[in-house]
């Protein structure tokens, strides 16, 4: 019984002694970049609205870890920084963070996140075309490294990077097999849905809906039709209006960059500080349960020599102290987890503060793009109508008369 409570001591001890470790390597993938010219006819132009911050409407900080400043920061922050992926990419036409569906363009893509801590991210991202047809929807997950964050890495990658090139290469192969003729009418498809946007009495009958919601093309008009270019005018201006808004978007996405990483970098440390503290007192407590249980089976009072009774009178004391004092460190341990939470929460505060939404100026008036950007989007929309019709003297209840002719064969 001496030789297994001494060997129990000793666990106790090695145990105490020894810090859980993790040495995570991030996996990386490359991403696909063109290696030739395209034809501009067969770029797709990409919106990606802003995705949702996935926060439960019932939401515990303390439980799901969700801190709702920092989701709705990376609602923004994530969708730009897709962008400037795919531009990377060089396989797309314009790609621009546009602030609702309305903003017609040739593809959209939108996404969910399922999961952001800095250590691990998941997002759940779909993607649509023009015509309605959906391409697809899947989840993209990542597990940062020890060297994510580090300060010698390229800091052109993010530490989430994977999963945006995994999505851009994703986007890439599908697009990839499509005929070049679908691509050309998804483009023209967007074209004459921000036309009859504009001017429904002029071109609501260049489009068609079939009975399962798809959107195809009836006719197309001359394209030396002069309403036409004006249409393209006024579409012009219009990207030019989500450009603007896109630069609201990049001042935040630069301007929150400092902040955002040193809380995904420290959160992610908080995060693994917790877990083995969380594992290391639980053996602790074990250990200390053993000893405290090995010690009180201990014969002090046994037959044999004075001196030998002393020897197991001082161990049990050992054990029962050694067994106490480990409980008491596991539950410190449990308590230290604790303040970890409470580091990260105050590092999620300091962060809300400064990511605060910032007002931009656009054409001497200011907005604000925070979480009113769709109806600011539409507001802009109403201006530049407005706009077009005093330059040009079209309104939508003039009809324009459009030569049609027949829309080329589809691939």
């Amino acid at each position: 019984m001496t030789k297994l409570v001494i060997g129990v001591l000793a666990l106790a001890i090695f145990c105490s002694a020894c810090a859980v470790q993790e040495l995570v390597v991030a996996e990386e993938t490359e991403l696909v970049v063109s290696e030739s010219s395209i034809d501009e006819a067969l770029l797709l132009d990409i919106g990606i609205v802003e995705f949702s911050p996935g926060i439960p409407d019932d939401n515990r900080t303390e439980k799901t870890g969700i801190y709702e400043d920092i989701r709705r920061a990376e609602a923004k922050y994530i969708p730009y920084h897709l962008k400037t992926t795919l531009q990377g990419a060089g396989h797309w036409g314009a790609v621009r963070v546009i602030p609702s569906t309305q903003a017609f363009t040739d593809v959209t893509i939108s996404g969910l996140i399922l999961r952001s801590d800095g250590e691990y991210v998941e997002l759940e991202v779909s993607v649509h075309d023009a015509t309605g047809r959906h391409w697809f929807t899947r989840d993209y997950e990542a597990q940062t490294g020890l060297t994510s964050y580090s300060n010698r890495r390229d800091r052109r990658r993010d530490p989430y990077q994977k999963v945006f090139n995994d999505f851009a290469n994703d986007l890439h192969l599908y697009a990839s097999e499509m005929p070049a003729k679908r691509l050309q009418r998804l483009r023209q498809v967007s074209e004459l849905q921000f036309f009859g946007d504009m001017s429904a009495t002029a071109y609501a009958s260049y489009l068609t809906t079939d009975k399962d919601g798809y959107v195809d093309v009836v006719r197309l008009p001359a394209e030396n039709d002069p309403s036409v270019a004006r249409m393209r005018q006024i579409r012009e201006r219009d990207r030019l209006v989500v450009d603007t808004l896109n630069e609201h978007y990049a001042n935040f996405y630069y301007g929150i960059a400092i902040p955002y990483r040193n809380w995904r970098k420290n959160s992610r440390a908080e995060t693994i500080k917790f877990k083995q503290e969380k594992r290391s007192s639980k053996m602790q407590a074990l250990v200390g349960v053993v000893v405290l249980a090995g010690s009180t089976q201990i014969d002090t009072s046994s037959s044999g020599s004075r001196n030998t009774r002393n020897i197991n009178r001082a161990l049990q004391y050992q054990g029962i102290t050694r067994g106490f004092n480990t409980l008491f460190a596991a539950f410190q341990r449990n308590r230290e987890a604790n303040l970890h939470l409470d580091a990260i929460a105050e590092l999620s505060e300091s962060f809300g503060n400064e990511a605060a939404p910032m007002v931009v100026s656009v054409e001497g008036q200011e907005r604000r793009l925070t979480g009113t950007a769709e109806v600011q989007y539409e507001s802009w929309r109403k201006l530049l109508k407005e706009i077009y019709e005093a330059e040009t003297g079209f309104t939508r209840s003039v009809e324009v008369g459009a030569p049609a002719r027949a829309p080329e064969p589809t691939g």
